[in-house]
C-alpha cells in the first residue's frame, strides 16, 4: 500500500461505518462488509478501494499476542537527548526507526524528548537491549525506564466519529 497522500474526499457516515468493521476484521469478506454497512457489494468495494487510495485506510496487519511469540514484556522508555537541533532530531529519528523492538516513539514537549514503547522477551532481553541499543542511538542523553505491570487497553482501533 502506497504512503502517498492524496487529498482526502468527505467522509460521510457510511464510509465511518466501513472503517469500524474493518478495523475489527480486516479480513471480512467484501459481501459480508456490504452486508454490515447496507450497501451492496460493488459500492462497498469501491469506497473501500477509494478510501485506501486516498490513504485513509494506511494498510492491514496482523494482531499477535505477545504472549505466544515470547514477547510479553512491555517497557516504557523516556529518552532526553543532548541537544534539539534540527539534525540531532532527525538522526535520532532515523535511527530509531530501524530497531524492531521499539514498536513506537512519540516527540514529546516537556522534561523529556521522546517517549519509546518497547517489547522484549524478558527483563534480561530489555536491559541488553537498553544498553546496547537505545543508550547508543544518535544523541541519547538519559533514558528513564517503565516496565508494565499490566495492560489494562493495548488498542490500534481508531474511534471514527461522525462531524455531527
Amino acid at each position: 500500500m502506497s504512503t502517498k497522500q492524496v487529498h482526502t474526499s468527505h467522509i460521510d457516515d457510511i464510509d465511518r461505518r466501513l472503517l469500524m468493521e474493518i478495523q475489527a476484521d480486516g479480513r471480512i469478506s467484501i459481501v459480508e462488509l456490504a452486508e454490515r454497512i447496507n450497501l451492496s457489494k460493488t459500492p462497498c468495494q469501491k469506497r473501500l478501494k477509494r478510501l485506501e487510495r486516498e490513504g485513509v485506510i494506511r494498510g492491514y496487519r496482523a494482531d499477535l499476542d505477545p504472549r505466544k511469540i515470547d514477547c510479553s514484556h512491555l517497557v516504557f522508555v523516556q529518552v532526553k537527548l543532548e541537544s534539539t537541533r534540527r539534525d540531532c532530531l532527525e538522526q535520532f529519528n532515523k535511527a530509531v526507526k530501524v530497531v524492531p523492538q521499539i514498536l513506537a516513539c512519540h516527540m514529546l514537549s516537556g522534561g523529556y524528548d521522546y517517549l519509546l514503547k518497547v517489547r522484549t522477551k524478558d527483563m534480561t532481553n530489555f536491559r541488553a537491549l537498553l544498553g546496547d541499543v537505545i543508550a547508543d542511538l544518535p544523541g541519547v542523553a538519559q533514558t528513564s525506564t517503565y516496565p508494565v505491570m499490566e495492560e489494562v487497553k493495548d488498542t490500534t482501533a481508531l474511534a471514527v466519529y461522525s462531524e455531527d
